[in-house]
This record gives C-alpha cells, sequence and structure tokens, in this order.
C-alpha cells in the first residue's frame, strides 16, 4: 500500500539522456561547483531495515556500496583542506551499521569541522550509546548534528514506509538523542497523505513537545520535509533558461557547495561523486579525488529537476 500521490504520466525514456541538451534540443543546465562546503560519505547501503521506497534501495542485503574506512576518509578529509569544506555528512543505508563511524566522527570534529549523520535512530544507533556519549563529551554538541529519518508523525503512516514498529523505535531513539542532549534534527517526507506543509509541521510539533524532543518543527532546517523521489514520473527538463523563469541560481543547488565519496563493491578506492541521490548512475561519477571532481554537472536526471531545482530541496542544512 502506498499514500504518496502517484501520476498517470510516466517519464518518456527520450528525457534527460544527452548532458548537453534537452530533448525539445535546448541547452541543459549546468552547475559548477562554486565552493566545496559539504563533503558528503556514504558509509554504506547496508542498512538494518528494508523501506517501501528507498531512494538508495538500502536494505540488509544490499551491498552496492561497501563500507568506507576511516583511513580511507581520513584521506578525503586531508585533501579536503585545499577547499572551504566546514561541514562533513555521513549518510547510507544506516551510517552506524559501518563500525567506523564513530572514529571517522572523531577525526571530523577534532579537526573543527561540522559533522551531520543521517540515521535512523534504531538498534545500531543505540548499540554505539557509550562512543557516543565519549564523542559528545570529548567535543561538545554544538558541532554535531544527528538528523532522524522520521517519515511522518503518524506512526501508522510512518511504520507503511519502514515497517511495523519502526516508529516506536525510532522514536525511542529520538527521545534518548533529547535526554543525552544532542543537537537533533528530524527529516519528514512531504509526499504523504493529503496535508499541507502547515498542518504537517503542526503536528510534528505536537508530536516533539509530547515526547520532550528540542526540534522546532517550523524551521525548515529542523525539520527538513523532503520531496518525494520517483523517476520513473514525468517531469520538466532542466534549461538555461529555467534560471531565469524559476528566479533560481545554479549557485543554490547543492550539486554547486557539496560532493559525495562513496565506495563500489569490487572497486579498488573510493570515487567523488556529484550528488548524494545519485549513487548508481556512472554519468555522476567525477573521479577519485576531490580535485578532478571540481568540474560542472550537467543536470540530466530526473532528480536533478524533482529534488533539487523544482523541489527546493537540498541534503546538508
Amino acid at each position: 500500500m502506498s499514500i504518496r500521490s502517484q501520476t498517470t504520466t510516466p517519464l518518456n525514456p527520450a528525457k534527460f539522456q544527452d548532458p548537453v541538451l534537452t530533448l525539445k534540443g535546448e541547452r541543459r543546465a549546468q552547475v559548477g561547483l562554486a565552493a566545496l562546503e559539504t563533503l558528503w560519505f556514504n558509509t554504506g547501503t547496508l542498512c538494518n531495515i528494508t523501506c517501501a521506497n528507498c531512494y538508495i534501495e538500502s536494505s540488509p542485503r544490499n551491498d552496492a556500496l561497501v563500507y568506507l574506512t576511516a583511513a580511507e576518509v581520513r584521506d578525503y578529509l586531508d585533501e579536503a583542506r585545499d577547499f572551504p569544506v566546514t561541514e562533513v555528512g555521513f549518510t547510507g543505508g544506516e551510517p552506524f551499521m559501518n563500525p567506523d563511524l564513530v572514529p571517522m566522527l572523531d577525526d571530523v570534529l577534532a579537526r573543527g569541522l561540522k559533522a551531520l549523520v543521517l540515521t535512523n535512530a534504531m538498534q545500531p544507533m543505540r548499540r554505539y550509546a557509550a562512543p557516543l556519549l565519549a564523542l559528545r563529551d570529548r567535543h561538545g554538541v554544538s558541532r554535531l548534528t544527528i538528523r532522524v529519518s522520521l517519515d511522518h508523525h503518524d506512526a501508522a503512516i510512518h511504520d507503511l514506509e519502514r515497517g511495523a514498529g519502526s516508529f516506536a523505535r525510532t522514536l525511542e531513539g529520538l527521545v534518548w538523542l533529547a535526554r543525552e542532549g544532542f543537537t537533533i534534527h528530524v527529516a519528514g517526507r512531504a509526499g504523504f497523505g493529503a496535508e499541507d506543509e502547515a498542518t504537517m509541521r503542526a503536528a510534528y510539533a505536537g508530536l516533539f513537545a509530547e515526547w520532550g524532543i528540542p526540534v522546532e518543527a517550523h524551521d525548515p532546517v529542523a525539520l527538513m520535509l523532503f520531496p518525494e523521489m520517483d523517476a520513473g514520473r514525468d517531469v520538466p527538463e532542466i534549461t538555461e533558461s529555467c534560471w531565469g523563469i524559476l528566479k533560481k541560481s545554479p549557485e543554490s543547488m547543492m550539486c554547486a557547495s557539496s560532493r559525495m565519496v562513496v565506495k563500489r563493491k569490487g572497486a579498488a578506492r573510493p570515487s567523488v561523486l556529484a550528488c548524494t541521490l545519485l549513487a548508481y548512475d556512472a554519468r555522476f561519477e567525477l573521479g577519485a579525488t576531490l580535485a578532478e571532481a571540481n568540474r560542472p554537472v550537467a543536470l540530466n536526471h530526473p532528480h536533478c529537476a524533482t529534488f533539487c531545482v523544482l523541489g527546493g530541496a537540498a541534503c546538508s542544512r
């Protein structure tokens, strides 16, 4: 069962193919790396649960992206000194499945950088309770943010996506993080049900107040409501003229300020991608180093339109 809005128009397979021209022959929009401010690491696609609509297909069996090691992350952090990186994000899969996550966080925080971890706050995180508390005591909480995925404020709707009982387990993790004084953000999904954004935020606010979770539900950063991503749904291609029409700038796009490091199963070393959302599309693999990845990105994927340009979303703060 799905409760997200559906479209009757499938994507024309001829769209989003040519990196230079759209299907109509117009110049496709590109985004240059204005300043590498956020460096993402996908710690591996393994996850403790299987969601109904996971954009990266994470599950307990999907190891298409294998665990990064602390040493591999350290090499990229060393290279990042040549760029204006201020924040390092960790995504997955479930990042706490990776046994090196806490040492990676320790390395990031010891360098004076901000760290952001995307998690479902379930058992993988809770088994690292003692190391997380030690990390908190060593570095404080001002530069470490834990962003917890809570797809909906209603347990039944959330559990349709993530499995029976998942809402309760995530809420338990959120309450623990709040009690221990960690900086918490929450990520929801705007495509569920018929509620408008104001109604959703008000309901989240009630939930947070009930459970003593210090997240400001009306702050679009503290509570991010992400648009749905369906690569099979018809969406317009983004042309150079769209910037003026939509009154947006290339510099406001996620790929203007971030890159993501992954390690593919069987690969000798990690590689750098343009985007956190496009882990399996070879067109968005930019090289083995941050320097090689310092080049423009053509917006020739439906997610570029749905999530970033038209949806106005970004994975970072």
